[in-house]
């Protein structure tokens, strides 16, 4: 099974399109694509102003407020600071590029671009893997509603974070491939004793949510991750925050290949049989009769 790409390919393949355009001797032309995202996230690219020689990136998260809570424009003009410009309207984030001047590291300026929305979210994580970290608990639970009616909390002990994401499952059938995956996360860890706890809840939340309004029923399901000091330190932690965020995607996206390749199998089978059936038909030959009188006729 593959692990979903962090960045947004389209975001950075049309970035490095338009610069080299630029560095071939082209001259810019006009842009505006709008790209949807996981988790209701957009992206808009465009020439601000009908001006062709700059580009406008700009992100929009319905859980933006919220991220800012823990420090995502902090992160955001950490990471962003030289190309970071005022919010273009509707959005939450917008990155400049000017292509009248384009820096030596562009290629890193656009990988950073396309990692736009893991920068976003990696805000709330690196916040409670640092409390962590200083061996401190975090004074509150962080609340994320990353997707309508599903949410994410982050909550710091200190030796451990506890991520939890709570999940629907639209079919029955979900529910059933999504337990079988994660079995597979558990035996995982059987097998790299260096992997997280993976804990899975259905219909109830799990212990650490008994206080709260969390949701319940029977299409409500909660994942819970269990992150010691050796995935939340600094050298790990950004392959961590890689790997997690994406984890409700990951999860939903292998549920429909599943199916898919269910359903695919089904009728590979059904056409085998369907063969097998045609070929042990007996074939009937039509024998001709003849009547009393002679004449001939064939019985069917």
């Amino acid at each position: 099974m593959i692990l979903l790409e962090i960045n947004n390919r389209i975001v950075q393949e049309t970035l490095t399109l338009k610069i080299k355009n630029i560095l071939d001797g082209g001259k810019p032309d006009s842009v505006d694509i709008t790209v949807a995202d996981f988790d209701g996230v957009l992206f808009h690219m465009s020439n601000p102003d009908d001006n062709k020689s700059k580009i406008l990136i700009s992100i929009s998260l319905k859980f933006y407020v919220e991220l800012q809570q823990h420090g995502a424009d902090e992160l955001i003009k950490r990471e962003y600071g030289s190309i970071l410009t005022s919010p273009e309207a509707g959005y939450n984030v917008s990155l400049l590029f000017d292509l009248e001047n384009i820096p030596d590291n562009w290629q890193e300026l656009v990988s950073k671009a396309s990692h736009l929305k893991r920068n976003c979210f990696a805000s709330v994580f690196e916040k409670y893997f640092q409390f962590q970290e200083n061996g401190l608990e975090g004074d509150t639970r962080a609340v994320i509603n990353y997707r309508d009616d599903e949410t994410m909390y982050v909550e710091a002990k200190k030796d451990r974070v506890t991520v939890i994401f709570s999940t629907i499952f639209k079919d029955d059938d979900d529910i059933v491939i999504g337990k079988v995956f994660m079995q597979e996360f558990k035996e995982g860890r059987r097998k790299y004793q260096q992997a997280p706890q993976v804990l899975f809840s259905h219909k109830e939340p799990p212990q650490e949510l008994q206080d709260t309004n969390a949701r319940t029923g029977d299409n409500i399901g909660y994942i819970t991750f269990v992150l010691f000091p050796r995935h939340t330190n600094k050298k790990a932690r950004d392959n961590t925050i890689n790997l997690i965020h994406m984890l409700r995607d990951y999860l939903h996206y292998h549920i429909k290949c599943s199916k898919a390749y269910i359903h695919q199998s089904m009728r590979a089978k059904t056409s085998d049989f369907l063969k097998v059936l045609n070929r042990a038909r007996p074939e009937v030959k039509d024998k001709e009769k003849r009547t009393i009188t002679g004449r001939t006729f064939k019985q069917n």
